[in-house]
């Protein structure tokens, strides 16, 4: 599976972005979608994580209530809706996939296909 992560960019405090992660390659095997994120001197952490049919979501703490992750299974792609943008949020936005099972896990090490990383700046 390869994957494409696109849609950063910058964004004043109180904005939205939208992210998108186009999966090709071998996407006739299930997978789960999950995005993390760098920031400058910071380990890469979880952001959110959907099971292949969507029915499972996982986010964490510090997005929840203003990051909507989602896939288009149809579409092989992946998106991360992002609102009520804070300056915190200011990182290197990475999709990935997990073909182990549909269990969303939260450990980047579970994760076994990453894309490039897409570039998300908050200005305050």
């Amino acid at each position: 599976v390869q994957l494409q992560a696109s849609g950063g960019g910058l964004a004043q405090a109180g904005g939205s972005l939208r992210l998108s992660c186009a999966a090709s390659g071998r996407t006739f095997r299930r997978y789960v979608m999950g995005w993390f994120r760098q920031a400058p001197g910071k380990e890469r952490e979880f952001v959110a994580g959907i099971s292949y049919f969507g029915s499972t979501t996982q986010y964490a703490d510090s997005v929840k209530g203003r990051f909507t992750i989602s896939r288009d299974n149809a579409k092989n792609t992946g998106y991360l809706q992002m609102n009520s943008l804070q300056s915190e949020d200011t990182a290197v936005y990475y999709c990935a996939a997990d073909t182990s099972g549909n269990y969303v896990y939260t450990r980047r090490d579970e994760y076994d296909y990453w894309g490039q990383g897409t570039q998300v700046t908050v200005s305050s």
